[in-house]
């Protein structure tokens, strides 16, 4: 991977001067020397004068063709949140556009009460925010992840992988959502190096196999093909079409590759030919013309001009077979669809001098918007985070289709409510039951591209939505309107429901406290929650804007630091013995140099509560935790002889070695499952020593992971981890 070259004030006004676009030289000349003034004395982690970011983020900046005011507020973009200087500073000296677009990207002071996550959440909200009034917020704040993204290498291991981690769950997702693919496939390609070193360097290292043969037949496909539509130029085409060829990204081949498991030479779109011509019949003339010179692959056709992507990407893209027996994929676009394939929403800055129009900005927005909404309706300053995930995850959809033949794209795995809310809000409310093709279908049916849905509705006023569609629904826009709908309509109702489905986790969790003191107790989660009473709170819970069982871990903590701490039983005598080696985990009851091993039947780990056991024929101590079933048997059959082999144990404070122990996901079966849990652990330095996984007939899946774990509480705060990953229903210790 190599390195990000260094951006100088004279390289920039250099390419200002090549390019065609005009800019305010004064007030970006203005906007650098008071950036270099304000960050000096600061340096980057490699040792570099500051002042090179903001000037290379104003480089990207102007590659995408953004006006003066973004590449001023570029330059000035962190002098706000790391010097004295002032959102009142900036607005006096380069106006309110400037100093909007600085304070949009600059984080929120940290707020005693958020852990990280909530923090980084929160900064994210701000961001989403500033980006509905203002996109070019996100625009530089993807350009500024971007030139991070490209130096993380002075930064230490573990704040690497951190930062990988956010830029490929939000950031690049993002810039894809906004269509900007020159950022896209950048910000993946890196996030992917530090994310998975390995696979990325197996990847690589398929691709330099062979180059040059590779890039001959990319020259002798464009070749062809240039030379039958030469032979068709005076009669279809205005102009001459341009072609290209390029090799898929190295973070989409790891995609098909590793997590679909498809050999090398399987991957059918790892070549790409592109075909630009000037009209949309053009693009139809070229496709029959390929169709002729090569054989298509079934199925293998996509139709982006009359059904876009989200993004507003258009294109015809087709996999055909030439002589060689090499598949490659052929896109064909017009000119304005090239331009909005490569740009995004930053092509109107490009080409067109910024968006006018509330519509054109609509268009890239919506989901933004309907994120923000979402957010309101979950009282969960984390829950943003979750949104933009499920909003920005899915690059596959359906296509389903309602009785007069207007589409409505979903994402893969999208049901008859999600269908419902799509078309408009009062026809989900109102919904009892869908058809798919004619038939009546549950409403948890996976619609299917190409499906005609037609949503039947009650006649009633007040007829609402059911809580059980919350688990159902696939797309945020349902679930939070499902939300919006019980928070306005179902006030005492959501009390209730609240109220009992938060007794019912105490006892779950034998917290034992009187209903006086639940306000205290819950003090600080009705602050994270913005919840005044402890019916918001209730009323949160019971319309499903506060997921209880994110608290679950936390309340426990709590309770036994409040209300435990004189029922503790005392701790038993213990003769340290002399001769301990350093790595030793337990101290044994008045028993010195003796042989003891770890019982594989229940896997025991520091912080378990453990006992120790007899073994015979001079095997020494058999260390079991006291909730093992061999141990409870054994109780049960209450024998004296083998009672009188059991004796008390205790783990040591010693944290120098780790332990090997197994763990069990089950989670709905997906793409990209393996790669969010391992992801986790790798961001926690947890070595795994192997893992496996298999299908089960109900579409889940099981997998198994073996790791080495220092404690019980490093082990619990993973469970914690990976029980937020997208599809996982329950995670826990393997039983042998």
């Amino acid at each position: 991977m190599k390195e990000d070259r260094v951006v100088t004030f004279d390289m920039l006004m250099q390419k200002i001067l090549n390019g065609e676009k005009q800019y305010d030289f004064s007030k970006i000349k203005s906007a650098y020397h008071f950036a270099e003034k304000a960050h000096e004395g600061q340096f980057r982690s490699s040792g570099q004068p500051y002042i090179i970011h903001p000037l290379a983020v104003a480089d990207i900046l102007l590659d995408l063709g953004m006006d003066t005011d973004t590449v001023c507020a570029a330059l000035l973009h962190d002098v706000v949140e790391d010097t004295p200087a002032t959102y009142e500073q900036l607005r006096k000296l380069f106006g309110r556009d400037v100093a909007d677009l600085v304070d949009g990207v600059t984080k929120l002071k940290k707020v005693p009460i958020f852990n990280r996550d909530q923090q980084k959440a929160q900064d994210i909200c701000k961001i989403l925010i500033a980006m509905k009034q203002d996109i070019r917020v996100m625009i530089i704040k993807l350009s500024d992840r971007l030139h991070n993204m490209r130096t993380l290498s002075y930064r230490p291991p573990h704040k690497q992988r951190n930062t990988a981690y956010e830029t490929m769950n939000i950031y690049a997702p993002i810039a894809g959502r906004l269509g900007i693919e020159t950022l896209h496939e950048e910000l993946e390609d890196l996030s992917f190096y530090y994310l998975d070193p390995y696979s990325y360097a197996e990847i690589e290292k398929l691709l330099e196999i062979n180059k040059q043969e590779r890039e001959n037949f990319i020259d002798l496909i464009k070749k062809r093909i240039a030379e039958r539509l030469q032979q068709e130029n005076s009669i279809i085409f205005a102009r001459e079409p341009q072609i290209s060829g390029r090799v898929k990204s190295l973070y989409g081949l790891y995609k098909k590759v590793f997590v679909n498991h498809k050999d090398f030479n399987d991957v059918y779109d790892k070549y790409a030919v592109r075909v630009i011509v000037s009209t949309v019949p053009e693009c139809y003339a070229v496709l029959g013309i390929i169709h002729d010179m090569f054989r298509p692959i079934p199925n293998r056709f996509k139709d982006y001009i009359q059904s876009p992507k989200k993004n507003n990407y258009k294109s015809l893209h087709t996999t055909v077979i030439g002589r060689e027996g090499i598949p490659f994929e052929v896109q064909i676009r017009t000119w304005d669809m090239h331009k909005t394939a490569e740009y995004g929403i930053a092509a109107h800055w490009k080409y067109k001098e910024g968006i006018h129009g509330k519509d054109k900005m609509e268009d890239y927005l919506t989901w933004v918007r309907e994120v923000l909404e979402a957010q309101q309706t979950s009282d969960d300053v984390e829950e943003i985070v979750k949104n933009i995930k499920d909003e920005l995850a899915p690059e596959s959809i359906v296509v389903a289709m309602t009785p007069k033949g207007d589409t409505v794209s979903l994402p893969i795995g999208a049901t008859p409510i999600d269908f419902a809310y799509e078309i408009h809000t009062q026809v989900g409310h109102g919904m009892m039951s869908a058809k798919v093709n004619g038939h009546i279908v549950p409403l948890d049916y996976k619609l299917q591209t190409g499906q005609i849905c037609e949503i039947m509705t009650s006649k009633a006023p007040d007829k609402g939505p059911n809580r059980a569609w919350l688990d159902i629904a696939r797309t945020t826009k349902a679930k939070s309107k499902i939300r919006s709908w019980f928070k306005k309509e179902r006030r005492e109702e959501n009390i209730e429901t609240g109220r009992a489905m938060l007794e019912k986790a105490f006892q779950r969790c034998r917290i034992r406290i009187p209903e006086e003191d639940y306000e205290k107790f819950l003090e600080d989660d009705m602050k994270r929650h913005n919840c005044n009473t402890l019916d918001d709170f209730y009323a949160s819970i019971g319309y499903g804007g506060i997921t209880i069982q994110k608290f679950v871990p936390r309340w426990k903590d709590l309770y036994h630091k409040l209300y435990c701490q004189d029922d503790t039983p005392a701790k038993l005598p213990i003769i340290q013995p002399a001769s301990r080696s350093k790595k030793s985990r337990i101290i044994l009851d008045e028993i010195q140099d003796c042989v003891y091993k770890f019982s594989q039947c229940c896997n025991p780990l520091p912080g378990d509560e453990i006992v120790g056991f007899i073994t015979r024929g001079g095997h020494g101590i058999s260390v079991h935790t006291t909730s093992c079933v061999n141990y409870k048997a054994m109780l049960g059959r209450n024998n004296p002889e083998e009672l009188e082999r059991w004796m008390d144990v205790q783990w040591t404070d010693n944290q120098e070695t780790t332990m090997q122990t197994s763990i069990e996901i089950i989670a709905l079966d997906r793409i990209g499952l393996m790669f969010d849990i391992t992801a986790i652990l790798t961001e926690a330095r947890i070595p795994i020593v192997h893992s496996s996984s298999r299908n089960l007939k109900n579409g889940n899946a099981i997998v198994d992971i073996c790791l080495m774990i220092v404690n019980k509480s490093q082990l619990t705060a993973i469970f914690d981890r990976i029980r937020k990953v997208k599809g996982v229903l329950t995670v826990e210790r393997a039983s042998n």
